[in-house]
């Protein structure tokens, strides 16, 4: 069981971490202090195989609808996405994702709903960007100094999710390790140094906590590895860098109130130091984050 002595060990054990400064991170024309005020981006799915039934918009309407939603009801930004980042999910052509994707991200903008787009492919970003979309979520590492070439030259943010092969798509058995951190730092650091020098100056990493789980993991032993993950977020601080996570759903936990877990976790992820949160249940996490920052403001002033 969790415990306050458990959260004072870990902030003691790596406090250097804790007090390490990270960069901001720009939305469209705004830069968030995601320490002050974590970023909620709200997920939209274009592909029918989503896990997350719930994010599915099956139109072009429901997409825009959804979108508008999620922004009412807190997002700061909306991820939209057209291919499933499950591995046995079917495939969407690079065409076809442009086709489904450039329209919502055209409307979305016009609407002043700010827009991330999820993706691996160069052609996929360079259309989205083009069209107005102000975040990359890259979820591959295939042509990746191209693609950070395209985010430099349009002055977008980048997310760089931890894709150990060249996509999330791979059919990949990731380690779970007892302590996750340092290779996410091993992961990370060289491509952050590689965007940088290619003029990506606005990014943050993902460990990618939704991605490369197969069947024979342990469904509880994953959302303990998961809740382990949002906890130490802040020792990826070293980077200079947020942390983008997404918010877990541990059926096997939740079960029926599967709905409420993104909720919950947040409270982990805020404690972690998660500067961004990915998620499919935007009100839940927006009213945990309220919750704690009103509860923030009572705590006595540190000496």
């Amino acid at each position: 069981m969790l415990t306050l002595l458990d959260l004072m060990q870990l902030a003691q054990e790596h406090r250097s971490d804790l007090d390490a400064s990270v960069a901001s991170f720009r939305i469209a024309d705004r830069n968030f202090d995601t320490d002050l005020e974590p970023v909620v981006m709200g997920v939209v799915n274009l592909s029918r195989d989503s896990t997350y039934r719930e994010s599915i918009a099956p139109t072009f309407d429901d997409a825009l609808r959804r979108a508008l939603i999620m922004q009412a009801q807190g997002a700061n930004v909306i991820d939209v996405g057209a291919e499933s980042s499950r591995a046995d999910a079917a495939r969407a052509g690079i065409d076809r994702q442009i086709e489904q994707l450039v329209p919502v991200i055209v409307a979305l903008v016009e609407h002043g709903v700010p827009v991330s787009v999820e993706s691996y492919e160069l052609d996929v970003v360079r259309a989205a960007l083009q069209a107005g979309a102000s975040v990359v979520n890259l979820t591959g590492t295939k042509d990746e100094e191209a693609i950070y070439r395209v985010v430099a030259e349009h002055q977008a943010s980048l997310v760089m999710c931890f894709t150990p092969g060249q996509t999330v798509r791979d059919d990949l058995e990731v380690r779970i390790h007892a302590d996750p951190i340092p290779p996410l730092l091993e992961h990370f650091a060289p491509r952050i140094e590689r965007a940088h020098s290619l003029g990506v100056d606005s990014l943050a990493v993902d460990p990618g906590l939704g991605f490369f789980y197969r069947s024979t993991v342990d469904p509880i032993r994953k959302t303990q590895h998961q809740a382990q993950v949002l906890l130490h977020s802040f020792r990826l601080r070293s980077l200079g860098v947020p942390v983008c996570q997404i918010m877990p759903h541990a059926f096997d936990v939740f079960q029926e109130e599967f709905r409420t877990a993104e909720g919950v976790f947040a409270v982990l992820g805020k404690l972690g130091g998660v500067g961004i949160m990915r998620v499919h249940e935007v009100p839940r996490v927006v009213a945990t984050l309220r919750m704690m920052d009103v509860i923030g403001t009572q705590l006595p002033e540190k000496s």
